[in-house]
């Protein structure tokens, strides 16, 4: 599908269920709804579908133009877009409110006495259901001051309520729009407005073309106070002086929301300062819904497991299970003891969990550390050699190179980049603990009677490990390289120094750290990390390259691919993602992890699917292939 095509199609997506969520039952999720708003918003920002609010049509009530904007807002789903907006607007202080998830409704006033209310419609007119919203709780028939104007407030169902009456409807907010517009008006008795805004007018008729009173309300904390003095139910306020306290009080109110009597989404967050020609935007740019996002929660750390892989130790916590963005989650990476110090983290601390597209959720930042919190237990020795760890902040780990847990993970790394299969964990631990293999030219002295004498191994297999041992006997400079399991330096790394001019294992191991860093993407640490991995193990190289088990390729002629680039998204129907990566690699080209905007390919099984990497892929004017175009590229010449 072409973009023009694909943004006829979100267009009519998004106009869609917005009539659904108007007028009848929502098919999809609110963040289902955003995937779609912020597709389109990346392939064509102008459609006049994104300026649009959706309008309740309801046949039967008399259509009444408002008398204040009553628009949509903005949304921010992440503290990093929030911070965005705060950086543009630069407020002085920040209010913030919940974001009540209901259905909103103007309540219009003549001298004091209500005379009609007012759905949110298409932001301009809507439907009158005044006879329903007399009913409502919280709807002032009269207010003690001869106002004259319009209230805004949001229609909503206790949760109370909607356990005990409603629960066959699917949440809250379904069962009130469906009570505020019935013809009867039965049900609306069980319903309440929460009031958040207000408007004077200077003309006693309350219909459009009113002038408005701007000097009425000085300021949004009078307009509060207002409505409160009035005698309306208001929307909790929290003033904030920057915007990393109103990202701090967010992660309060996400703990707090189960145990409130509403539904809430999110958060609105503005200025103190009315602005009246941004509040008659469809979306105003000075205020915004700083929403939760399905890929967050709030949870409890209940103890720390520490993650040894090879030198490194990784902190986890383990947390009460929450759902999260569809899945049940109970582990978060701490990703190291800085993390944890500055955090504060303890035994107990209520946290907020993310998972962006990661495997393991991460935690985001601290809540609350209760009085009973414990400190988190961070482990001073190796347990494999006996040595003092050492923690840098970024990185706890066993300094002694002779540790035998670095040489079984070295083993391991090699068979992995090698794509070895069949030769198992357990196996190679037995061969490592027994001390017959400790280095990599170990490996290729094994033999089939060795391997067969170990429990449910017996001769075929053990034949057949060392057949697929020894098929893997030409590998690229960039996967031998990363096979030694040098901190940091994997095979996009290794492959980095050899689009640098390092191509053979001879330059690399004479490369000065100097010169290494100027290799792009590298820098002083890498690059010294790198030179001095490959000096420590030399004595491992040389004896690898001895045995003559395995070579290494020598540096290609520029293939039919080179300069262009390519990365995978979802599992491919005929190949493995390393055997598409390797054909690109074969014939020039490079793989990238991540999709950037001089990405040559996207390549996926689904090209025609709303995920984030399609997403962002057009968004570049990247082309999204799927596999038949991709093996198309890379197919041997007749």
């Amino acid at each position: 599908m072409d973009t023009a095509a694909r943004i006829r199609e979100l267009e009519a997506l998004i106009e869609r269920h917005n009539d659904l969520y108007y007028n009848a039952q929502p098919e999809i999720s609110d963040a289902e709804f955003d995937e779609l708003r912020d597709e389109l918003a990346a392939l064509y920002p102008e459609s006049p579908v994104l300026r649009g609010i959706g309008a309740d049509s309801a046949d039967g009530f008399p259509k009444v133009r408002h008398l204040m904007p009553m628009g949509s807002q903005d949304k921010a789903t992440s503290p990093e877009e929030f911070l965005k907006w705060a950086a543009k607007v630069r407020h002085p202080e920040y209010l913030v409110q919940f974001k009540l998830d209901g259905a909103s409704l103007e309540l219009q006033y003549a001298a004091g006495a209500l005379l009609r209310a007012v759905t949110r419609g298409d932001g301009e007119v809507g439907d009158e259901i005044t006879p329903n919203a007399r009913r409502m709780a919280g709807v002032l028939g009269r207010l003690p001051e001869p106002f004259t104007g319009a209230v805004r407030g949001e229609v909503v169902m206790t949760r109370e309520v909607h356990a005990r009456k409603y629960s066959d409807k699917a949440n809250c907010r379904n069962a009130a729009n469906g009570l505020m517009k019935r013809k009867d008006g039965v049900g609306s008795e069980d319903l309440r407005v929460i009031c958040y805004d207000a408007l004077r007018v200077l003309a006693a008729s309350a219909v459009g073309g009113a002038a408005v009173d701007e000097g009425f309300f000085p300021d949004e904390k009078s307009k509060l106070a207002w409505l409160e003095r009035m005698g309306f139910e208001t929307v909790p306020l929290r003033v904030c002086a920057d915007p990393g306290e109103v990202v701090d009080w967010r992660a309060h109110v996400m703990d707090a929301r189960p145990g409130l009597p509403y539904d809430i989404d999110g958060l609105v967050v503005k200025g103190n300062e009315i602005d009246p020609a941004d509040m008659a935007r469809a979306r105003p740019e000075k205020q915004i819904a700083f929403k939760f996002s399905p890929e967050e929660a709030v949870s409890t750390v209940r103890r720390v497991e520490w993650s040894e892989s090879g030198a490194n130790f990784t902190p986890i916590g383990i947390l009460d299970p929450v759902r999260l963005a569809g899945t049940v989650v109970q582990r978060a990476n701490l990703c190291n003891t800085d993390m944890i110090r500055s955090l504060s983290l303890r035994i107990g601390s209520r946290v907020v969990i993310t998972k962006r597209g990661e495997i393991i959720p991460k935690i985001e930042s601290l809540v609350e550390n209760p009085p009973d919190a414990g400190e988190i237990p961070v482990p001073s020795s190796c347990p494999s050699c006996g040595s003092a760890l050492v923690d840098e902040g970024t990185r706890l780990y066993c300094p002694n190179p002779e540790c035998p847990k670095k040489s079984l993970h070295r083993l391991e790394k090699w068979l992995s980049v090698l794509d070895v299969r069949d030769f198992g964990s357990v196996i190679l631990g037995k061969l490592h603990a027994a001390g017959r293999v400790r280095a990599l030219a170990d490996l290729y002295t094994l033999r089939a009677e060795e391997l067969s004498s170990f429990d449910r191994m017996g001769d075929v297999l053990a034949r057949k490990i060392l057949r697929n041992l020894a098929a893997r006997n030409e590998v690229s400079l960039a996967q031998f390289v990363a096979g030694l399991d040098i901190e940091g330096v994997g095979e996009l790394v290794a492959e980095k120094a050899v689009a640098a001019g390092f191509d053979t294992l001879d330059k690399l191991r004479a490369a000065r750290p100097e010169v290494l860093a100027a290799i792009d993407g590298f820098g002083d640490i890498l690059a010294n990390t790198l030179a001095g991995g490959l000096r420590a193990l030399a004595p491992e190289i040389d004896a690898l390259v001895a045995a003559g088990a395995v070579r290494i390729r020598p540096p290609a002629a520029a293939g039919p691919l080179a300069g262009k680039s390519f990365c995978f998204t979802g599992e491919l129907a005929t190949l493995k993602r390393s055997q598409a990566e390797a054909r690109v690699k074969a014939r020039g080209g490079s793989v990238k992890s991540s999709v950037t905007k001089d990405l040559s390919y996207l390549v996926t099984n689904d090209p025609e699917s709303g995920s984030d990497k399609n997403r962002k892929a057009r968004a570049f004017g990247v082309p999204v292939i799927g596999e038949e175009e991709f093996l198309a590229l890379v197919e041997e010449p007749t």
